[in-house]
């Protein structure tokens, strides 16, 4: 008798040991690398406006991942915010981007803006889920740390 096996694409993540492990920061690391290597030098060139604004934005993603995910088990609210502004800067380059290919055209890698957009659109889902989980996990872990009412 023949026992098939079905194959899936399914593999256990790492364990987070720090910020650094996290998909969404090295994501967003990439991003702001390809950023400051490839397309800042065409948008200088163009002298787009919102260049040294779009540059700071990127740049700041990976910190605000950094700082929430340091943030989480001291001060949970102000985790979550940090997250939020991550998620709320990914939108900004998206805008960034957007206007860059819509000012310049053809003059700008339309392509490398797309899949930057691409990627910032799915980084900021994964944040969101992130955020989510965190707020699983600390509710979770908020009944088990609740002392326990003896009824007499």
């Amino acid at each position: 008798m023949a026992y098939f096996y079905k194959k899936t694409n399914f593999r256990p993540k790492r364990p987070v040991r720090s910020f650094r492990d996290l998909e969404v920061y090295q994501r967003t690391m990439e991003c702001s690398a390809i950023i400051f290597k490839e397309l800042q030098p065409v948008l200088a060139k163009q002298k787009f406006p919102f260049l040294e604004n779009m540059i700071n934005c990127g740049l700041s993603i990976p910190l605000f991942v950094a700082e929430s995910h340091s943030l989480r088990f001291s001060d949970f609210p102000l985790a979550v915010t940090t997250l939020e502004k991550a998620m709320l800067s990914c939108n900004k380059m998206i805008v960034y981007l957007e206007q860059a290919t819509g000012i310049y055209g053809s003059k700008v890698p339309v392509d490398l803006a797309g899949d930057l957009m691409r990627r910032y659109i799915e980084v900021r889902g994964k944040m969101f889920r992130l955020e989510k989980s965190w707020q699983r996990f600390k509710q979770a872990n908020s009944f088990e740390a609740a002392p326990k009412r003896l009824n007499y």
